[in-house]
């Protein structure tokens, strides 16, 4: 004999079912673990190199400082020519100190805040004081001298005079770059090009005995850059021309750093950091659409194992459910109670779905009213689970009135 296989039961079925479909730790932990990788390296790259370079600018532009970055050795250098060096952190203090006698040197202006930025300008306005900017940034320069404007960045080498002002000449060759500017005043003196654009600028204010100093970068002011080309030269000329320096370094621990007048947060982000932003933003996206679920169109497969059509329909009906999708119920089952009585009545199966052609059909089978199939067949979605049941039975109720029963097709006519 040959033996007879086992009819396939339910069972994998019913535990498929009661199985939840949620992603379990492991498997949230697989699809993420190489992600959240890549976000613990770029911290820890970020904090090691934001160590580094805070351990190589320790004491940026301090004339207290010997460090690298430092400017100590242009400090000595100006007192042994006679030039006093003073050394502030507060605005209050860098405005008191400017006066004809002074040059005020304004090491980070883009640290500065907007009410700080305007007590120095009307400090330092036809003073008669010089007052030189160390690698202002686009608010801060048009803030302090409105005729001048940031351009673009600039790489620091070794440049050429490229004017006739008496500094530059005697300086020849120095470091410059940084930031390129332009300017509208006149007489200006725009030297150190790059690109045809100046990294220099002084402008002579409307006493005719002050002027300003725009400055691209700070490099010949270091202390390992000052005894390069004409560094040393361009510093003691820029700083040494009058008796008094005061070098302001500014500090977040100045009161008047507390008012940022009408900037938002976004405008007190520096720059650089917008960009490592924006950078790590576009990385976050690139990643979500990496690991993002692909959805394509659906492909039938083979069941694994048998499952019963009754337990197919309930699993779909209690998704259905599950989502409140009423209207999708109900034209399933309307769809499928028309394409079985289209034939019944003589309707072809193209117009099946055509309102006009099916509902006069099937009235005129029945003895219906038109319009009360075509609202059966046809109309709204259910407004609430009760409708939707009635709206069932309502369509069995049709499909019998049509579709005769074994009974009736053995009882003899």
């Amino acid at each position: 004999m040959t033996p007879t296989r086992p009819p396939a039961t339910s069972t994998g079925a019913s535990t498929a079912t009661s199985a939840s479909l949620a992603p379990t730790a492991r498997q949230l932990w697989t699809r993420s673990r190489g992600l959240l990788l890549a976000v613990v390296i770029l911290i820890v790259a970020g904090v090691i190199i934001a160590v580094i370079r805070s351990g190589e600018q320790h004491g940026l532009l301090d004339p207290r400082s010997a460090d690298r970055f430092g400017s100590r050795a242009t400090a000595e250098l100006l007192s042994d020519r006679g030039v006093d060096t003073t050394v502030v952190t507060t605005t209050e203090d860098a405005a008191a100190a400017a006066g004809p006698d002074t040059t005020l040197l304004i090491t980070s202006p883009d640290m500065l805040s907007g009410r700080q930025l305007s007590t120095l300008r009307a400090a330092t306005s036809n003073s008669g004081a010089r007052t030189l900017l160390i690698a202002p940034g686009p608010t801060s320069v048009s803030k302090l001298t409105p005729k001048v404007r940031a351009v673009k960045p600039a790489e620091v080498t070794t440049r050429s005079p490229g004017c006739d002002a008496p500094f530059a000449r005697r300086a020849g060759d120095a470091e410059l770059g940084g930031i390129t500017y332009t300017t509208s005043a006149d007489p200006v003196d725009a030297c150190y090009i790059s690109d045809e654009l100046p990294t220099l600028l002084r402008l002579p204010d409307a006493s005719g005995n002050g002027d300003t100093v725009v400055a691209g970068a700070p490099d010949f002011l270091y202390n390992h850059r000052l005894d390069q080309h004409g560094n040393a030269s361009l510093a003691l000329q820029l700083l040494g021309s009058r008796p008094q320096l005061v070098w302001y370094l500014p500090s977040l621990a100045d009161p008047a750093a507390e008012d940022t007048g009408d900037e938002g947060l976004f405008d007190l982000v520096p720059a650089g950091w917008r960009w490592g932003i924006l950078q790590l933003a576009i990385a976050v996206v690139l990643a979500a659409l990496w690991r993002a679920r692909r959805l394509g169109p659906l492909v039938p497969e083979r069941l694994p194992v048998a499952v019963r059509a009754s337990e197919a329909t309930e699993g779909r009906a209690r998704l259905y459910r599950q989502a409140g999708a009423r209207d999708r119920a109900a034209e399933a089952l309307r769809s499928a109670t028309r394409t079985r009585l289209a034939p019944l009545v003589g309707i072809p199966a193209a117009q099946a779905h055509t309102p006009e052609s099916l509902a006069p059909a099937l009235a005129a089978h029945t003895g219906e009213d038109s319009s009360s199939v075509r609202t059966l067949l046809f109309g709204p979605a259910p407004t609430d689970d009760t409708a939707l049941v009635r709206l069932a039975d309502e369509l069995d109720r049709l499909e019998r009135r049509i579709t005769p029963s074994p009974r009736d097709k053995d009882r003899p006519s």
